[in-house]
């Protein structure tokens, strides 16, 4: 299992571990956060949706975004922790890794990692363990690595 990496994410922190063995201890490479995860959505919009009126005037209707505000914070944090990810694969500091993001999370990240890297995905779990520390994190993965 020699340089595989662990990405633990939600939609406010992503921790990257590195781990040797399927039982050994795991270490903490890096966090990265994103602190836009905590603010409200009022708190990243400045102003209301603008407004159109119907044909000949009457009637009138709000512009709405197809994405929310919050909901493109988290596709941006998705995006930066694929380019991390990215540029630690083209310096080789992994041959592979294990994914572990919580559900509405994890597509985000997926669709944002580039085909060389998405190939190096040895295993993905749909689970929130970002609030977890690492001897929990290690007993969790534990049980998912023998089945594999």
């Amino acid at each position: 299992m020699k340089s595989t990496w662990l990405i633990v994410a939600d939609n406010s922190k992503a921790r990257i571990f590195s781990l040797d063995s399927r039982t050994g201890p795991i270490e903490e490479v890096k966090t990265i956060e994103n602190s836009e995860a905590r603010l409200h959505e009022q708190d990243l919009t400045s102003d209301l949706p603008g407004r159109g009126s119907g044909k000949g005037g009457s009637g009138g209707h709000a512009y709405q975004n197809e994405v929310s505000p919050k909901e493109q914070g988290n596709i941006n944090f998705a995006k930066k922790i694929a380019n991390e990810l990215d540029l630690a694969r083209q310096h080789k500091k992994f041959n592979r890794f294990i994914l572990v993001g919580a559900p509405g999370f994890l597509g985000n990240l997926r669709n944002k990692f580039n085909s060389q890297t998405k190939k190096l995905i040895y295993l993905e779990v749909a689970k929130n363990w970002s609030n977890f520390n690492t001897m929990e994190i290690r007993e969790h993965l534990s049980e998912r690595l023998l089945k594999t």
